[in-house]
């Protein structure tokens, strides 16, 4: 049965409190447990490559995300599968990564093991924040 059914019927018995309670969740509050198990790391390489990790993906988070929190600065980052490889995801290629979160890599399975790599910061040290 539905949401929208189930929601229906139990208004029909009268229980259309419960039917609120078990409304599926709002995909803001994916986003929030996802976020907020965010890392802070301090980048502070300047233009040379640095990588922050490892880290294990969890079902919190699809995928790796990253962002520059305040400000207007920017950083180029990848996602490294340790167990697997040295090179960045997406064909050893960085991503442009400014205030808003960008996925570095998507569909990431619980267990796997990764590395952050960031390069090129337009400031050093820079805070940069990542969810996983």
């Amino acid at each position: 049965m539905t949401g929208r059914k189930t929601a229906g019927a139990l208004a029909a018995l009268g229980l259309g409190s419960l039917a609120v309670a078990l409304a599926p969740a709002a995909p803001a509050a994916a986003a929030t447990s996802c976020y907020g198990g965010q890392v802070s790391v301090t980048y502070t390489a300047g233009s040379a490559r640095q990588n922050f990790g490892p880290y294990t993906a969890s079902d919190r988070c699809n995928d790796v995300n990253v962002r520059v929190p305040g400000g207007d600065h920017f950083v180029f980052a990848c996602v490294v599968f340790v167990d697997h490889t040295e090179k960045c995801n997406r064909n050893d290629t960085f991503q442009g990564v400014g205030k808003d979160w960008v996925a570095v890599a998507t569909d990431v399975r619980n267990g796997t093991r990764f590395k952050v790599r960031l390069v090129d910061a337009s400031k050093s040290p820079l805070k940069v924040s990542i969810a996983f």
